[in-house]
């Protein structure tokens, strides 16, 4: 499941992320997905304050291509992988996977599969911007 330059983040499905039959609500997994950036970012070494009030950078989803598969349901244990895909000089594009994990099952279950293009704006303006190198290179060597 894991490939090389993925990153994993659990996640455990709460009563609050679920209708009234316990299925999640389909905009929930775009929270966590996000969480799982947010995660990756942190690994790395960037947390948002930093980018923000420091490098005067912030992250922003430009857009995202979702299949929804399976459903998650209350109490699953999930978890979001992101891999980084292609790196721009403003943006980068990786693939995020949210699995079901089981434990009467070796084999974690897809439920969702997106690609997700993120861009890099000026924290004050909102304008495009280049992603600094150091970024870059933690990105692409992690």
């Amino acid at each position: 499941m894991a490939a090389i330059n993925t990153f994993n983040w659990p996640v455990r499905v709460y009563y609050e992320d679920t209708d009234a039959g316990g299925v999640v609500y389909h905009s929930q997994y775009l929270n966590f997905m996000e969480r799982a950036r947010t995660e990756w970012l942190r690994h790395l070494g960037f947390h948002q304050t930093h980018l923000r009030d420091d490098l005067n950078i912030l992250f922003v989803v430009h857009s995202m291509q979702i299949q929804f598969k399976k459903p998650a349901k209350f109490d699953d244990m999930l978890q979001v992988s992101n891999q980084l895909l292609q790196m721009g000089r403003g943006s980068f594009a990786c693939k995020q996977t949210i699995f079901r994990i089981s434990a009467s099952s070796d084999e974690p279950q897809i439920l969702i599969e997106a690609d997700v293009k993120i861009a890099c704006v000026d924290a004050k303006t909102f304008k495009p911007t280049g992603i600094p190198a150091l970024i870059k290179l933690s990105m692409e060597s992690q």
